[in-house]
């Protein structure tokens, strides 16, 4: 199956949610669960990033290439996919932080219950 060019930015997102939505259920990262929490995490991205881009295009200083694009344009011309952009890639990070946190937290339990215990009595 091949994705049309100006799917393919979008599809880019859709993939990287997916491959780190295990990671909510298999290592327990529970940010999904916490809607509220994510929403705080991922706001102020969106809105100081948008604004960047914003100011970025109007003066010129890039632009994104319309055959990689759906053609979407949010108020001040700001593409959808970048949008989308800024709302995937946080949830991405903060699910990756939450899961590797776990795993930490896991390994030191291990840790802690395998270490001998400090009577001073060897044994």
């Amino acid at each position: 199956m091949t994705i049309p060019d100006s799917l393919q930015y979008l599809a880019l997102m859709a993939g990287c949610l997916l491959i780190t939505l295990p990671l909510e259920f298999v290592l327990g990262a529970r940010v999904y669960r916490r809607p509220l929490r994510l929403l705080q995490a991922i706001l102020v991205t969106v809105i100081v990033f948008s604004i960047w881009d914003i100011l970025a295009i109007g003066a010129g200083m890039w632009s994104y290439n319309p055959q990689f694009t759906t053609g979407i344009m949010l108020p001040f011309g700001l593409p959808l996919e970048e949008l989308v952009f800024f709302v995937a890639i946080p949830i991405c990070g903060v699910l990756t932080y939450e899961a590797v946190g776990r795993v930490l937290s896991w390994a030191r339990a291990l840790t802690r219950r395998s270490a001998p215990e400090a009577t001073g009595v060897e044994r």
